[in-house]
């Protein structure tokens, strides 16, 4: 199904099941959380190749174009907060996949694509020679438990331990990968090949 969204470009990566908080100021994203908060629709977050998070004018008087990649996730919005006039404070978390088959930067600078929508991760049982990938996660989250406050932890239920892809997912989210590896293991299709190679991350960067 094809669908028009409206974009997000972010220097980050979205994951399905993720949570994602913004601090919100531009206009023309201002305006998109109003309409989504409105709508109740998602709005779709890509990781930006080139430009920035934030408008930036060139040497002229035009503003710098951003590019992203074709592959990003929906954000559906959980809660938002104003703090004081021309400020939202959103936190989201990660739907469905998509992949863009065009998109369009309006005259006020929001991104607008035409999307479609990419089938969700089927769910596969952890396997048992892989079953220690989520013995680890269990133990880093029971530490972060010990430290932060439980809207702070950087994993949230509900907790999926025995899912290949959600499993696979937070652990991509966490670990100190560049963003194209981030953006390469969220464009598999395979969970069970995407923990796969979790599993050999986490064995090279504990030896």
């Amino acid at each position: 199904m094809t669908a028009r969204i409206e974009l997000f470009p972010l220097s980050s990566v979205l994951y399905p099941g993720g949570h994602l908080n913004l601090r919100i100021f531009e206009p023309r994203y201002l305006d998109l959380i109003q309409r989504c908060l409105k709508s109740g629709e998602p709005f779709g977050v890509v990781a930006l190749t080139a430009g920035s998070e934030v408008r930036q004018r060139g040497n002229g008087e035009d503003f710098v174009q951003e590019a992203f990649e074709r592959l990003g996730t929906l954000a559906h919005i959980d809660h938002c907060e104003r703090p004081q006039p021309g400020l939202l404070q959103v936190r989201c978390t990660g739907g469905q996949r998509f992949a863009l088959d065009s998109s369009e930067c309006l005259a006020h600078g929001l991104w607008v694509g035409e999307a479609q929508h990419l089938p969700e991760d089927a769910l596969v049982p952890v396997p048992e020679d892989l079953q220690h990938v989520s013995r680890q996660l269990q133990l880093l989250l029971s530490q972060f438990e010990q430290a932060v406050a439980a809207i702070d932890l950087p994993l949230q239920p509900p907790y999926h331990w025995n899912d290949c892809g959600w499993l696979a997912n937070r652990w991509c989210e966490m670990l100190p990968l560049p963003q194209a590896e981030k953006q390469r293991l969220l464009a598999l299709d395979n969970p069970l090949l995407r923990l796969e190679l979790v599993a050999d991350l986490l064995e090279r960067m504990g030896r």
